[in-house]
């Protein structure tokens, strides 16, 4: 009996459109419409990166220019906010805006430069007083635990109702992601984690913006905005009277008031509008989620990789897709193994206009070496009968010719008659001829069009190609260009049964019939690289750029394999034989040393440096590594970066266009890095013009990346 193995389940999570809280305190009722309720991405999870060893010296980078005070503060269109209409309760005062203020404000601010990442870092981080765990990591490594940086000035836009379902402008939050609501006085939230450590405090960073921001609240119903209004205004006075008496000098925020109605800014400034009035995402500003799942689907869409087999993702059901194909096998970790029913729809007759929905076990669920005969037997019939129904063919009727001659002469002699004859063998009445069966279209797939349809596709490339499976598992990476990931035990379970794989092969039928022994031999002569391989190649971004982990930049014959010839290290060195380096090239590799994943260590003066050599590989037609140890943060910074500068994306989109790549673990670029690439993208702007011609635009700010960011890893947090 197998042993099946079934994945950890995963929470089912929202839209980021839909999540109106991001604190763990508060809870919210939502609304939302079913369409927009999308599940998380199938088969991720996000591994662990630790931040690396305390520096042994003392970093030798000199200090920081002084920079003028008035070059430091971000500008805003609201501050200061003299030329708006004042509302004064006591000591505390409101401005009134439009929608074309609103507009014009959220206009300018995304044309701004952003502060220096050592002016905001590590106070982004979240350093509570409390947490001595935090504290303690930043100041073992020389970095004084800043105050609020004097610097920042951005808009936090709130919709008084917290409903984000509707009626949501960009970058828009609710109350409760930001206030302490429900007690005597309104506070700001004190967002800064108690305990633990991590640099990838992406929850807290609207509500830290929010701290450091010009606020609008906005909504239908003016008592509930102008409520609320006062209430954040009163929440800015406590916060700015607290530092004031630690003799800590902030700028000073101010609260205001949308008067426009919602139906105003969406006739007047579409393109400020997330979602409309109705509940449907408008398109105007970048949604993570629905940007993820297009790179998804772009990335895996269905390709043949065999004769009228093709491997791709689960279509929906019912739609013109899943019509065109004659029978769909989906590999899921409840599929079960049922060559028997392949083979009655072989044999059975012809209907065109039906469709056969089948199922088969998931990689990673038959486990080496606990797996039965009957598996492997299952796993051998299913690729015979696939292939027979692709190709409109019937297995071969064994030649009883010799049999029976051999039956014959074993038979007495038969008895004459009176005439000396002998009696005549009946003989069998003639059947109708079978009609030859059709083509069939086959569709082997899952719900991400990879990861637990690997194992099927790979057994059944090798039995339809009559290669040994790590041929065949190279081949539909490279040639077929099919994404591929599967476990330990599918390798395992794999290498075993080639021997079957090979002996019953319709490739190798005109072929001179190779004996055990020697298709033993021919399965056991794998190559190098598969002695190392665990079921995962680097992830392709691009054609001449691969991103990848520790691991696999340990092997260098699969890299070579993979067609690729440069490997770019972060912060991490490959550790190979004797002589291999020397064979590979020493020019072929390139170290960036001093690069830790502690959220500290900056990587933005290496970006030209790690991109020139990714450039120099693409030139000479070969494809570069870039690794750091998991291959998740700093090689996926890099990435990203080489994304931004070679497609032309914002930061918002490379994240998504690689995130989507890394296949199954996700890409955790911490704060700094993060913070860096959106800087980065300023940088590239100011390189091709724009910056001088004021047309460069942020097309999401930093508080709304973080935002939409934590709401795509909370499904998978541990």
């Amino acid at each position: 009996m197998a042993t099946i193995t079934i994945s950890r389940p995963i929470t089912p999570h929202r839209s980021s459109s839909n999540i109106g809280s991001l604190t763990t305190s508060t809870t919210i009722t939502l609304d939302g419409h079913s369409t927009q309720c999308l599940a998380p991405v199938p088969n991720k999870h996000i591994p662990v990166c630790p931040p690396g060893p305390i520096p042994q010296e003392k970093p030798t980078t000199p200090p920081l220019s002084p920079v003028k005070e008035e070059d430091q503060l971000q500008r805003s269109l609201l501050y200061p906010p003299d030329k708006f209409p004042r509302v004064e309760m006591g000591s505390l005062s409101l401005y009134k805006v439009d929608a074309d203020d609103v507009a014009a404000a959220l206009d300018h601010l995304a044309r701004q430069p952003l502060p220096d990442p050592s002016r905001v870092f590590p106070w982004l981080h979240g350093i509570h007083p409390d947490n001595h765990t935090q504290q303690t990591f930043f100041m073992a490594r020389g970095r004084a635990l800043r105050r609020i940086p004097t610097c920042l000035r951005g808009i936090t836009i709130v919709k008084a109702d917290g409903d984000l379902n509707v009626s949501r402008l960009k970058g828009a939050i609710a109350p409760q992601e930001f206030l302490q609501l429900g007690g005597a006085a309104v506070e700001f939230l004190d967002a800064d984690p108690r305990d633990g450590f991590s640099v990838r405090n992406f929850q807290i960073q609207a509500a830290k913006s929010a701290m450091t921001s010009d606020i609008i609240v906005y909504g239908d119903d003016a008592a509930a905005v102008r409520k609320l209004a006062w209430d954040i205004a009163g929440a800015q006075q406590k916060w700015r009277y607290r530092h004031e008496l630690l003799r800590l000098e902030v700028p000073r925020y101010n609260t205001f008031v949308c008067v426009s109605p919602f139906a105003e800014i969406e006739e007047k400034h579409p393109e400020i509008v997330a979602i409309n009035a109705e509940g449907l995402l408008t398109g105007n500003v970048l949604d993570f989620f629905h940007q993820e799942r297009r790179e998804m689907c772009e990335m895996t869409r269905a390709s043949e990789i065999s004769h009228n087999v093709w491997l791709g993702p689960t279509p929906e059901s019912g739609s013109e897709e899943e019509q065109n194909y004659d029978i769909l096998t989906e590999c899921s970790d409840f599929g079960r193994l049922n060559p028997a029913l392949l083979q009655a729809i072989s044999e059975g007759p012809d209907d065109e206009t039906k469709h056969f929905h089948l199922d088969f076990p998931s990689s990673g669920s038959i486990l080496a070496p606990t797996w039965s005969h009957a598996e492997a037997d299952g796993i051998i019939e299913t690729c015979k009968w696939i292939y027979h129904l692709a190709h409109g063919t019937r297995p071969a009727i064994p030649d009883t010719t010799a049999m029976d001659q051999q039956q014959q002469e074993q038979q007495p002699e038969a008895e004459v008659d009176a005439d000396g004859d002998t009696p005549m063998a009946e003989t069998p009445s003639s059947t109708t001829p079978t009609p030859t069966p059709r083509p069939r279209k086959i569709l082997i797939h899952c719900a991400d069009g990879y990861t637990e349809s690997t194992m099927l596709a790979v057994a059944y490339h090798s039995f339809s190609t009559g290669r040994p499976v790590p041929d065949a598992w190279l081949e539909l990476h490279t040639t077929k260009r099919r994404n591929c990931f599967a476990y330990p035990s599918d390798v395992a379970m794999l290498s075993a049964i080639t021997p079957r794989l090979l002996q019953a092969s319709p490739a190798r039928a005109g072929q001179q019939q190779l004996s055990l022994t020697e298709i033993g031999a021919l399965a056991r002569n794998e190559p190098r690289w598969f002695a190392g391989f665990d079921g995962s190649f680097p992830s392709r971004i691009t054609d001449y750029m691969y991103l990848g982990n520790l691991g696999h930049a340990n092997n260098p014959d699969l890299l070579r394999a993979m067609g690729i010839g440069q490997i770019l290290s972060v912060g991490e060195t490959a550790m190979w034989r004797n002589g291999e380096l020397e064979e590979w090239g020493v020019e072929n590799v390139c170290l960036v040393q001093g690069v830790q994943d502690n959220g500290i260590d900056p990587l933005t003066g290496e970006f030209e440096r790690c991109l020139a050599f990714i450039d120099r590989g693409r030139a000479k037609g070969t494809a570069t590594l870039v690794h750091c140890r998991v291959g998740v943060s700093r090689s996926a910074t890099i990435c990203i970066a080489e994304v931004m500068r070679s497609m032309g994306m914002s930061f918002p989109r490379a994240y998504c266009f690689v995130r989507a790549r890394r296949l199954n673990v996700i890409i955790q670029p911490h704060l700094r890095f993060a913070y860096e690439l959106l800087k980065w993208e300023e940088l590239l702007r100011a390189g091709d013009g724009q910056a001088e011609e004021g047309r460069f635009k942020r097309e999401l700010e930093w508080a709304e990346i973080a935002r939409e960011i934590a709401l795509m890893n909370r499904p998978y947090a541990r």
